[in-house]
């Protein structure tokens, strides 16, 4: 009588460890075969954290409506373009077009170019020169700030009131000049020097805001559109630039060109 079916447990583990390595080699395979970007869109798939990816995982497959032959495929027979290679309907639509980076990089360069055109008004004459030593530019997140300060024996506007100077007026007229290249709106801000804490009155607020003010209507009587004009502000003596908050370099107004966005 026999005992039995004996021996067939190797066999189970056999084809496992068949499957074992028909996986692995598949793996490498796959590593081999596909980009970085393909790479990325099979490790997204498989990713339960990730509903959906812009440019991987997003499609019907793991590599986002793609194969590892899509680009050479499409190149061959010209019918569009992959995730890799967005044309313009999908960066349209925003898939792998970065739009937003775009738009800023955009903005970043027209102020920069304005920064340079108000910077090279400078070796046109002596008396543009004179001009643009009391002003200073950069380019913040916010937009191409444009500084323009007292200097010493000149002032930007006379004593401790809001009249201006030529100097003052001459500058706005350049300003707005230049400014005026864009369609961008402008930012005004008013600053002045700290005040003895003893006096009766502390009239910075008030000056500062009336200073700012002024300014304002000169880039309007120089061309400026009134409806560019976004904000008028008076900050007082709250961001000094020097050690001294009391020296006369804190006294400054700063024209903003804004970004599209602000």
């Amino acid at each position: 009588m026999g005992g039995g079916h004996h021996g067939g447990a190797w066999k189970v583990a056999y084809a496992d460890f068949v499957t074992a390595m028909m996986a692995f080699f598949m793996l490498m395979w796959l590593l081999g075969a596909t980009t970085e970007k393909q790479r990325k869109g099979i490790a997204d798939y498989f990713n339960p954290t990730i509903p959906i990816n812009r440019v991987s995982g997003g499609g019907t497959g793991a590599f986002g409506g793609d194969s590892i032959f899509t680009d050479r495929s499409l190149a061959h027979d010209g019918t569009g373009q992959s995730a890799a290679t967005p044309g313009e309907l999908q960066k349209s639509g925003g898939v792998g077009g970065d739009t937003a980076g775009q738009d800023a990089a955009a903005q970043d360069a027209q102020l920069k170019r304005l920064q340079s055109a108000l910077e090279g008004k400078g070796g046109e004459s002596a008396t543009m020169q004179t001009l643009l030593s009391h002003v200073v530019t950069k380019v913040t997140d916010e937009g191409l700030v444009v500084e323009i300060f007292d200097t010493e024996g000149t002032p930007l506007f006379t004593g401790e009131t809001a009249s201006p100077t030529d100097t003052m007026t001459a500058i706005t007229s350049l300003l707005s000049e230049v400014l005026g290249q864009t369609q961008n709106q402008i930012a005004v801000d008013g600053y002045v020097h700290a005040y003895p804490v003893m006096i009766a009155k502390n009239p910075s607020w008030d000056l500062s805001s009336s200073r700012a003010q002024v300014v304002r209507q000169l880039l309007e009587n120089a061309g400026m559109p009134t409806s560019r004009i976004s904000r008028v502000s008076g900050h007082a003596d709250r961001k000094p630039v020097t050690a001294d908050p009391t020296a006369a370099r804190n006294n400054r107004i700063e024209v903003v060109l804004l970004r599209k966005n602000r």
